[in-house]
C-alpha cells in the first residue's frame, strides 16, 4: 500500500507538534513528523529501539548527551539506543522529518 501522511494513522504530540505512522509494526516504525518553529521535545532516552532521523525541510537541533548537532534538509542522525537525547526547532521555519525505529519507540520513552 503507498502511504502519505493523508491516508496515514495521525496523532499530536508536544505543543502543537504533528505525527503520520507511515509503518507500525512490533519491529520497525516509520513516523514522519512536523514542528512548528519554537518547539522541542522533553530529553528522554530509548531501553530498547535505535532511532535514525532523517530531515525532510527546515533545520533541527539535537541535543545527545550533552552534545548540541545541527542537522539540516537531506542530512540524517542516528541515536544508540539507551541515549539520552531531544530535539528541536529553533530556526524559523516549519521542521519537517522522519523518525525510523527499530523496534517501534512507542512504550519504550523513558522521560527525564
Amino acid at each position: 500500500m503507498i502511504k502519505s501522511i493523508q491516508n496515514s494513522e495521525h496523532y499530536k504530540w508536544g505543543n502543537n507538534c504533528d505525527g503520520w505512522h507511515l509503518l507500525k509494526t512490533d519491529s520497525l516504525s516509520v513516523i514522519q513528523e512536523k514542528m512548528p518553529v519554537g518547539t522541542a521535545e522533553q530529553q528522554h532516552f530509548h531501553t530498547h529501539c535505535q532511532q535514525l532521523f532523517y530531515i525532510l525541510s527546515g533545520t533541527a537541533v539535537f541535543e545527545i548527551e550533552g552534545d548540541i548537532l545541527t542537522v539540516q534538509a537531506g542530512e540524517s542522525l542516528h541515536v544508540e539506543k539507551g541515549r539520552k537525547h531531544l530535539i528541536k526547532n529553533q530556526s524559523e521555519e516549519v521542521l519537517e522529518f522522519l523518525v525510523i525505529s527499530e523496534p517501534k519507540s512507542h512504550g519504550d520513552k523513558t522521560v527525564l
